[in-house]
């Protein structure tokens, strides 16, 4: 990105030497140039790098799905996380998608149940807003309208406050005690409807051979990695046959 003071110092090195009618219209012309330059550069900034222009963008995005009835209570929702583990779970799972929750409605407001620390729900806008240039993908239960009953909606919010409060699992057991991102949303539906969202595997499943996820394997296993312990990824849940995708941005 250009340097806004580097800017005002060329300008005004070419204003100081502009002592004549001629050098002077250039001059002029030269700070009209940079003066949008100035400005561009402010905007862009605000832009790319504000998050409460960013923030507000997404807010207005929400409304466009709910207005278009693009956003159900059970639907899933998928983006590229920013955390620090990231990048491993992609390279680990040869896929962009590293994070991902249930979305809920109330009274017009819309949310996230997810798996951070700790479990909670998040507002829809805010999650989005969170994740890497905005970037999400909606899926749905591909017979939700049958399935996805007002009973079982609710069953699955009972079934996920269970989990609320809770830590984040940093080792990803097949456990209750903690829990991550995609076992959070394949729990939930599997006890609420008796459906498998994305197929099991075993940590042993996925490449570990890079480096970054070498790293990240040894700052939370040491050298006793739990190969077989069973996982699911968010990749799983997202290729899952039972889900069809609602909306891409």
């Amino acid at each position: 990105m250009i340097n806004l003071g580097d800017v005002r110092s060329i300008c005004k090195v070419f204003g100081d030497q502009n002592n004549n009618k001629t050098s002077m219209k250039k001059g002029i012309i030269l700070l009209g140039f940079c003066g949008l330059i100035v400005v561009g550069g402010l905007h862009a900034k605000r832009k790319f790098y504000d998050p409460n222009h960013r923030l507000d963008k997404v807010k207005t995005e929400v409304k466009k799905l709910a207005n278009k009835s693009e956003i159900k209570n059970g639907d899933l929702i998928f983006q590229t996380s920013l955390s620090g583990q990231s990048k491993a779970i992609e390279l680990a799972t040869k896929s962009k998608y590293s994070h991902c929750g249930i979305i809920y409605s109330d009274n017009g407001q819309h949310y996230v149940f997810e798996a951070v620390q700790p479990i909670k729900l998040t507002p829809l806008d805010k999650w989005i807003a969170r994740g890497k240039d905005g970037h999400y993908v909606i899926k749905r239960l591909k017979n939700a309208n049958q399935i996805l009953t007002t009973e079982t909606i609710q069953k699955m919010r009972q079934e996920g406050d269970k989990f609320k409060g809770k830590n984040y699992d940093l080792t990803f057991e097949w456990s209750d005690d903690k829990i991550y991102c995609s076992e959070l949303i394949w729990k939930i539906y599997k006890r609420a409807t008796g459906l498998e969202i994305g197929k099991l595997e075993k940590l042993s499943d996925f490449d570990l051979t890079d480096e970054v996820v070498k790293q990240k394997m040894k700052e939370r296993y040491g050298h006793k990695i739990p190969l077989n312990e069973v996982v699911i990824s968010p990749k799983a849940v997202f290729n899952s046959e039972l889900l069809e995708t609602i909306n891409v941005n």
